[in-house]
């Protein structure tokens, strides 16, 4: 099993910049065979992805997202990170961290998610 907790949202002004992050963790976990991501859902609508780090160090970015927000990792750490810039009140969702294995097609744990409240 593994644990999955986003922490780092909040309110912020359209044109802010937030960095939410991630911890992975579990006995059978080891941080470089997963690939991890970032997804988001506002109020009424479908959940989204935004970004996602993958083992191979590769990163790969919804269209909507790229050039304003930024996906890493610190292996040490076995957190992943999502540093937002230029927020839009259109970026405002609950953003879930979700992590899995390169043996899985699928992503097979996820956190509780943050809240992030961009006001205009």
């Amino acid at each position: 099993q593994v644990q999955v907790e986003e922490s780092g949202g909040g309110l912020v002004q359209a044109g802010g910049s937030l960095r939410l992050s991630c911890a992975a963790s579990g006995r059978t976990f080891t941080f470089s065979n997963y690939r991890m991501a970032w997804f988001r859902q506002a109020p009424g609508k479908e959940r989204e992805f935004v970004a996602a780090y993958y083992w191979s160090d590769s990163t790969y970015y919804a269209d909507s997202m790229k050039g304003r927000f930024t996906i890493s990792r610190d292996n040490a750490k076995n957190t992943v990170y999502l540093q937002m810039n230029s927020l839009k009140p259109e970026d405002t969702a609950v953003y879930y961290c979700a992590t899995g294995s390169r043996w899985s097609g699928n992503y097979d744990y996820w956190g509780q998610g943050t809240q992030v409240t961009v006001s205009s």
